[in-house]
């Protein structure tokens, strides 16, 4: 969805980055006891590469100026973390973490959903002509 500028389209990228973490955390909590279960995270440097890479955009007015383009991300978005083990059966999801990860990650999603509904209610303003 691109209307007016690229605002919409970067905070429509974020709620995907937020809905994607939602995903790893819930199926981290979800096998908190599962044996040799191994938690994911979201690695946002890929999303936030991937983001940038759509969205800007230049155009060279001179054959002097520079080329500009995004490299793109080859890094996995969805990553296994592997360094740790906290239960004896191999398992390294620590519940506290997931449920503060979970509990940031909620504030997050609500200021993107905010945001978004704040422009929308600048645009609904716009057409209505100020009114």
């Amino acid at each position: 969805m691109k209307l007016f500028s690229n605002t919409i389209t970067t905070l429509e990228k974020a709620l995907d980055y937020s809905s994607l973490k939602q995903k790893a955390i819930s199926q981290n909590i979800s096998n908190v006891d599962t044996p040799n279960y191994k938690a994911k995270d979201v690695n946002f440097k890929s999303v936030f590469q991937s983001t940038l890479d759509q969205t800007i955009t230049a155009n060279r007015t001179d054959a002097r100026h520079y080329q500009f383009q995004g490299v793109p991300s080859t890094q996995k978005t969805i990553i296994n973390r592997n360094d740790t083990s906290y239960n004896h059966n191999g398992n390294n999801v620590d519940l506290d973490k997931e449920m503060a990860d979970l509990a940031k990650n909620q504030i997050y999603y609500n200021a993107l959903i905010e945001r978004v509904n704040g422009k929308f209610n600048s645009l609904q303003t716009v057409i209505r002509g100020g009114k």
